[in-house]
Order: structure tokens, then sequence, then C-alpha cells
């Protein structure tokens, strides 16, 4: 609980979870809200979890650092910068207001995600508040094994329906000293195969993206390693900074493809994040398509109702589909979970909640 002891705003939150936990109330726990449309709606009374900012502590020599889960995740990233440091993941800021406790709860990650691992990989230690309005601490600040269960990084991805994470603590990693984008014009089906014969090999790569019959490719490494690789791989180099404005667009779904993509919602229409072996080939699914992750992440825009045709096709080739951006879930935001997993995801959330109370339905429709 570093940093935590005798926290005012912590007493505050506190409460209002014991109160809620009492009468059974829901609560909405919500930092930036700025991924209020990721999952099912939001209910209840907003929990304001920014009433607990700021970083606890950060050991540049430890690649660690401690933050409370209101910190803004600006703040922390220029912080970690200042120390030529960097959260791996690259997680998305959806808008300005995004914050730590946001993040590790969304459990999404940008560009670099299948280089460089998922969120849930660099959390080191959690200290949450359960549904009882009790404080508990998993974890720590090193990297050890675990019995049981990792509750620290269980959290990564649970919207906010097992507790409040009131701080954590993340393995973060130096800046690389050189990037470099390259742009390769090429159909969907060859831009897979070839960033499957490209993950074989010894290249440093750090990010990919396909749209439009264009792959574009990021190196991230040492100097001469990235040189040697965009030596070696051709294709168009594209200048430094139109290259970090590309990514970071990416990174945050500003990029032309996404404003399109939201356009489309906007009048209706769906947003899909389909997870599939990298090897996959092309969907056979109507709607546009940007390709990340190697070729793990696919995004499509479609017409509304196509929940049933989208995830039969992901499941088809053992992948899964969440319907990311839309207007009406009707189908339900991610895939429903078969038996025993359904129930042991219910035992979970009734041992960190058994009132009910946070974010009620946010994963699934019902709890």
């Amino acid at each position: 609980m570093q940093g935590l002891q005798n926290d005012i705003a912590l007493q505050g939150l506190i409460d209002q979870v014991k109160s809620a936990h009492g009468t059974k109330r829901a609560l909405n726990i919500r930092g930036g809200g700025s991924k209020n449309f990721y999952g099912e709606a939001a209910t209840g009374e907003v929990l304001d979890t920014r009433v607990l900012a700021g970083i606890s502590s950060h050991q540049p020599s430890e690649l660690v650092v401690t933050a409370r889960c209101g910190t803004s995740l600006l703040a922390l990233e220029t912080a970690l910068a200042e120390k030529g440091q960097c959260l791996p993941f690259e997680p998305p800021h959806f808008n300005a207001e995004s914050t730590v406790g946001g993040m590790v709860a969304a459990g999404l990650a940008g560009p670099s995600r299948a280089q460089a691992g998922s969120v849930r990989d660099y959390v080191l230690g959690v200290t949450l508040l359960n549904g009882q309005g009790e404080v508990m601490s998993f974890g720590g600040q090193v990297i050890k094994n675990v019995a049981g269960y990792d509750v620290s990084r269980l959290l990564a991805g649970s919207l906010g329906t097992l507790g409040v994470i009131l701080e954590v603590s993340l393995k973060v990693l130096p800046i690389s000293p050189a990037t470099a984008t390259l742009c390769f014009q090429m159909k969907e089906a060859a831009a897979i195969q070839q960033l499957n014969a490209w993950g074989g090999l010894p290249l440093p790569l750090s990010g990919s993206t396909w749209w439009n019959d264009t792959l574009v490719l990021r190196l991230s490494g040492a100097v001469a390693a990235v040189n040697a690789a965009a030596t070696k791989l051709g294709g168009e180099v594209v200048p430094q900074d139109e290259a970090a404005v590309f990514w970071r667009g990416v990174r945050d779904q500003t990029d032309p493809f996404f404003v399109t993509a939201q356009a489309a919602v906007n009048a209706g229409g769906e947003l899909w994040r389909v997870s599939v072996p990298q090897t996959a080939a092309p969907l056979a699914l109507v709607g546009e398509s940007l390709i990340e992750w190697g070729g793990a992440q696919r995004w499509l825009v479609t017409a509304a109702g196509q929940a049933a045709p989208v995830r039969a096709a992901a499941k088809a080739v053992g992948g899964h589909a969440t319907l990311f951006r839309a207007t009406h879930k009707l189908g339900g935001a991610f895939t429903p979970l078969t038996s025993p997993l359904d129930q042991i995801h219910l035992n979970m959330k009734r041992s960190f909640d058994p009132a009910g109370i946070f974010n009620p339905g946010r994963l699934y429709p019902g709890w």
C-alpha cells in the first residue's frame, strides 16, 4: 500500500464501497472515462478514481514504477521519458484523461504488443479495494514466481469487475536508441505471409500495420541492428516525424482507418477486434480491414448485426472476436464464455465482490 497510508481520498473510496456493499448499490468505477465505450454499457453510481493520483515511487535503476490509479497516463509516460524509459506495450490514449488504473483494467496494448508483450506481462503488484471495502495487496515490485492465482495480472482486462485498482507497480524498459519505419505495397494475403516470414528471422520488429494494400513495418533497437535490418528488408523509408505521428495514430485510433470506422459506427455500423493466429489467412468477411501484430489482430468495420458471421469466422481459425465499438452491442461485446470457464469467472467475481456492486454487466450481461 505504498504511499496510500492514512490517505483521506482513499478513506472516501472505502466509505463509498462499504455503503454500496451494504445496500447492494451498483458502482461504476471510472477514471478519465476514455474507455466508456469498451465492453458492455457502464451503469451505477460513479466511483471516481482520479482522487488518487500521483507517482508513488520510481526506481529507474530497477526498471520499476509505482503509481496510483488516478494518475494521468500522459503524466506517467512523461515522467518515465525524462529518465529514458517507457511502457513497452504502448497503451492507447483514447483521450487526454486516460489513467493508469483504466490502462490496467482495460488491458489494451498498442502496436508493439506482438513483440513486447501485453499489459499484464508488466504488472508486478497491485493494491486493490474489494467489494467489502477491504484494502488488499498482491504481488510486489519484483518479478517472481507465484503459486495459485496471480491476482495482480488477473486484474488486467477485468474492466473493474473484481475491484478498484488503487495502486499498481509496473515493470518499465529503456526507450529504444533507434527506430526506423518502412513502407511496402502489397495485398493482404501477401502481407500476412511476409510478416510471418519476417517474424521467423532475428529482426528488431516492434510494430506492423497493413491497410489499403500498404504494409508499414517498424524496427526498434540498437542503432546497428535497426540499420542492418532496414537495409536487408528494403522498402520505402518513412521520415521519423511522419512515422511517429502514424504510430501514435494507430495506437490511439486517430489515424484515417479508425476515423472512418468511427464515422461508420456513428451511422450504425460496427468495429470488430478479431484475434486470430498470426498465420491465419485473410478472413472472408464483408467490410474493411486493418491488420496489426504480425497478423494476429485484425480490425474489421462492418454493417450492424454481424456478430454471428464474424465470431464464426474467428472461431474457425482458432480465434475470437470482440465488438469493440458500436452504438448497440446486441450480440454482446465479448465472445460468450463456455462451461466450465464461465463458472470459474463467476466464482472469482463472487470472491472479490460478493454483493456484485462493481461494474455489473460490464464484461458479460447479467454478472
